[in-house]
């Protein structure tokens, strides 16, 4: 995809990190060339880890956690962040339309010509329906300002489903980034793990050392297009 004017950019992630994750180094290329870029997170991530916890103790993560977001997108260079606070895996349990109804808001608002989102064969139930909403909310119509779809890869979520399918044909060289993204996925400190879990710096570090390796870069990102209209 190469980019030879100025575009807007929505990344559409299910939960907190997951933006980084999947595209955080692109992110921070495009718009180092550019761009500008927004990201929509659809779900507060928080609540279904404990239910034991107290009210008042799930808030102040929740509101440490939306802390974390702004930091970690600030870092690579997104506008404007939109948050909401959809049940963290329980999007099975809300209309599709009410999500759907979020990312049309978002995107009247700011006219993204490109949207990068979850792959629709991730292990995460939320990462599934944010993909449908996506893709739903985005209906090739005459006026849809949308042209290019991308879904990214999430880890341990996309590497987790069986049977694998995740099969990519868009690489991002993120040699330039690949610092950019380790330092924002840093600001989530409470979502990051300790090596060999995948969704450790490490192991950011050796995904994207791995998808480099297979197309001929230091460091890469890899997406699947969904739409891509010439």
């Amino acid at each position: 995809m190469l980019l030879k004017t100025n575009k807007t950019i929505l990344v559409i992630a299910a939960h907190p990190d997951d933006e980084i994750l999947g595209c955080g180094g692109t992110v921070k290329r495009l718009v180092d060339e550019g761009h500008k870029a927004y990201t929509l997170i659809l779900g507060e991530g928080v609540t279904s880890r404990d239910d034991s916890r107290d009210r008042s103790k799930r808030e102040q993560e929740l509101s440490n956690l939306k802390g974390q977001v702004k930091g970690a997108n600030e870092l690579i260079g997104v506008k404007d962040t939109f948050l909401y606070d959809f049940p963290d895996n329980r999007f099975d349990n809300i209309p599709l339309l009410d999500v759907v109804k979020v990312i049309e808001e978002v995107k009247s608002e700011i006219k993204p010509d490109i949207i990068f989102t979850h792959y629709k064969d991730d292990l995460n139930i939320d990462h599934q329906i944010t993909y449908k909403a996506v893709l739903t909310a985005t209906r090739p119509l005459p006026d849809e300002s949308v042209k290019e779809i991308y879904s990214f890869e999430v880890l341990s979520s996309t590497e987790w489903n069986y049977p694998l399918s995740f099969s990519p044909d868009v690489f991002f060289d993120i040699s330039s980034s690949i610092e950019s993204k380790i330092k924002a996925m840093s600001a989530y400190k409470s979502e990051l793990r300790e090596y060999p879990h995948p969704r450790s710096l490490k192991g950011i570090n050796l995904s994207a050392k791995n998808w480099g390796i297979k197309v001929g870069f230091e460091y890469v990102e890899a997406f699947k297009s969904v739409r891509v209209l010439r």
